[in-house]
């Protein structure tokens, strides 16, 4: 983590990766930012998770392990639990405190499943835990995460995800969708603060932890879509020249100059397809709001496809 976060602070342009904005306290400033009214990925992936959920379960069958990539004990994840015929549960998330609270929410509540924690760095690969049956999972990434990887980070991580889960697994996939820029940043800025304080908590976060001498009231949060991009930005922009020390390390910040903490790329559903099929998975089904906001994929690890994908890039001219 000191290597990581120095290696950003020290960039030039500045950054930080967007994982270390969950710790416990971002986790549940997450869980709030979900209800406020701006924020609609959250609401709208749950009406069609919620709408699609006989075809969903068709698709992952009987008996299935569910495996979630970012753990939470969210509305979303008990609409699986609630409707598809699923007798395990993994979850994965950095954040330990979180992790541990969150699946034994869902422990308590669901007597009848088996409920397993891992506590991973997913964006750097993991193996899956030996008690955990390979022969039938569903993967479940929602929230549209992957629109904080780069395109090319995405297709990275789809990849692993490939690898780890068997031939025929499925892997369920929230994505944000290209649409007004007025929608886009209402979102990241709410009238409450709430997703400012968000951002924010990063400061303390990387304080507590690697002893940064971090000054919120220094630092001032922006967000902003970058259309160029098809991302929307998040920085926290130093309001002062600013010197900071990390294992002997001097971190230099100009007034004015920004930390970028986190990107949310959005696609268009055939462009999120393209970027799958690389990766080696085949679009089953998607599913997409009434208003285009937003959109769920159910796609299928496919030994085939990846190798089909290179071959079509090796004969391109």
């Amino acid at each position: 983590m000191v290597e990581e976060v120095l290696a950003g602070l020290t960039a030039k342009p500045k950054y930080c990766s967007p994982k270390y904005l969950y710790d416990q306290k971002g986790s549940e400033l997450f869980e709030t930012i979900c209800e406020l009214p701006e924020y609609y990925p959250t609401r709208t992936e749950e009406a069609i998770l919620a709408r699609a959920m006989p075809e969903i379960a068709a698709l992952a069958g009987e008996d299935a392990t569910l495996v979630e990539f970012g753990s939470g004990a969210s509305r979303k994840v008990r609409l699986l639990l609630e409707s598809l015929s699923i007798q395990r549960y993994l979850g994965i998330d950095i954040s330990r405190e979180f992790l541990i609270e969150s699946t034994r929410r869902l422990a308590a509540d669901y007597p009848w499943l088996e409920v397993h924690a891992a506590c991973a760095d997913f964006t750097r690969g993991v193996a899956l835990p030996e008690v955990i049956d390979p022969k039938r999972l569903v993967g479940f990434f929602p929230g549209s995460s992957i629109g904080n990887f780069t395109p090319e980070a995405a297709e990275g991580f789809l990849n692993s995800l490939h690898q780890l889960l068997p031939p025929g697994s499925g892997l369920l996939v929230g994505v944000d969708l290209v649409k007004d820029h007025q929608i886009l940043e209402a979102a990241y800025n709410d009238a409450d603060g709430v997703t400012a304080e968000f951002n924010l908590n990063l400061l303390d976060h990387l304080r507590r932890k690697l002893g940064i001498a971090f000054h919120r009231e220094r630092f001032h949060h922006r967000a902003f879509f970058n259309a160029e991009e098809s991302r929307i930005e998040m920085h926290l922009d130093s309001r002062t020249a600013q010197v900071l020390q990390l294992k002997g390390k001097t971190i230099r910040l100009r007034e004015g100059e920004s930390i970028h903490t986190e990107n949310s790329y959005k696609y268009s559903v055939s462009g999120f397809q393209s970027l799958a099929a690389r990766a080696g998975f085949g679009s089953r089904r998607v599913w997409i709001d009434d208003q285009g906001l937003f959109s769920v994929h159910y796609l299928t690890s496919s030994p085939g496809m990846q190798l089909m994908m290179e071959h079509q890039s090796q004969q391109r001219p």
